[in-house]
């Protein structure tokens, strides 16, 4: 397996090529959402010379308002630390899901810079109308080395499909977060891994991406 932040930054590549408009999320095929707009997201990085020399205000600008919108970081959050979401108490679980969405910016943000000349193929989807929770898979061909495989899984609210954990070569990115979050609250609780997502989202925050502004 990947290191978790290799990981990590390989599905936060794949969840920014997902990014749609509110108005045809709540209304479009998971398939379709996905499909659709990937290129285009792709190629706006592509474009877009601040973002790929690493601007900071532009790059989270673009996560806020195109990729966030469309993770539902509260379900990543509630899954990952699995029974200990149940036990702890409603404040815990709003500064934990506070804590793990900063995260994703930072690593979404890290992400978009990434992006140069990567396309995405997609695979026959496979689902009936009528299923809440389904799977897109697809794959991101890259300029060198081997494609990368992705599974989306994604499931359906009042504000339409929303996407909640990625399959990056096998490894689900739930999955991972989930031995983290185990280890950390084994050692201090709920409130030490609020706390170790605290300071780490302090040390991200204080080594801002390079920018290109003097």
């Amino acid at each position: 397996m990947k290191p978790i932040a290799q990981l990590i930054m390989t599905a936060a590549v794949a969840i920014s090529t997902s990014a749609i408009a509110p108005a045809y999320a709540a209304a479009e095929a998971p398939d379709a959402l996905v499909k659709r707009v990937s290129t285009d997201v792709i190629d706006s990085v592509k474009a877009d010379k601040d973002i790929q020399a690493g601007n900071t205000k532009k790059i989270m600008d673009l996560v806020n308002s195109k990729i966030l919108p469309y993770v539902d970081s509260d379900k990543m959050t509630a899954q990952a630390a699995g029974r200990h979401w149940r036990q702890a108490t409603p404040e815990q679980q709003k500064q934990l899901s506070t804590e793990f969405r900063t995260l994703l910016v930072y690593t979404y943000a890290g992400a978009l810079s990434q992006i140069k000349n990567e396309t995405v193929e997609f695979k026959p989807f496979r689902a009936d109308p009528a299923d809440n929770d389904v799977v897109v898979k697809s794959q991101v061909n890259l300029t060198r080395g081997e494609p990368i495989t992705l599974d989306y899984r994604l499931s359906k609210g009042a504000q339409g499909w929303k996407i909640y954990d990625i399959n990056v070569l096998g490894a689900w990115l739930v999955q991972t977060y989930t031995s983290t979050f185990n280890s950390e609250i084994s050692k201090g609780g709920v409130d030490g891994l609020i706390k170790k997502l605290h300071d780490r989202n302090q040390q991200l925050a204080s080594k801002p991406l390079k920018t290109t502004q003097k």
